[in-house]
């Protein structure tokens, strides 16, 4: 089965956090943000039972073609609600195999997410 999720919005740069004395509050806040709006695309839309051995693919498409660093968009807090949102069983290297792309749209920047489960190999 393979599920789709669009977020009308794209996570910030893990630079936000670097050097910030206020780095743990702010990414706990993002975080938090980033799972709602994850909860919310998800909604009805997921398997009856978390998935395992699953591909996840997430393309961000950003506003402009400026030279981004894929580190520094490691679908931390994609990954982290989809586990939230019981989408994926957990996201550990066991349970899924992470495609990150990126993309420029410059009149709808999103993050686009698919889960594609039982991919990855043998169920745990």
């Amino acid at each position: 089965m393979i599920y789709k999720y669009i977020i009308d919005a794209i996570t910030p740069s893990m630079n936000k956090y670097l050097g910030n004395s206020r780095h743990y509050k702010i990414y706990g806040e993002d975080k938090e943000y980033f799972e709602w709006l994850i909860l919310e695309a998800v909604g009805t839309n997921k398997p009856k039972n978390p998935l395992t051995d699953s591909l996840v693919t997430i393309t961000y498409f950003f506003p402009d073609a400026r030279k981004r660093d894929p580190s520094n968009y490691c679908g931390k807090f994609e990954t982290d609600g989809l586990v939230k949102a019981g989408v994926i069983k957990d996201d550990s290297f066991k349970n899924i195999k992470l495609i990150l792309n990126g993309q420029i749209d410059r009149e709808n920047p999103r993050t686009e997410i698919i889960v594609e489960g039982g991919c990855i190999g043998e169920e745990s």
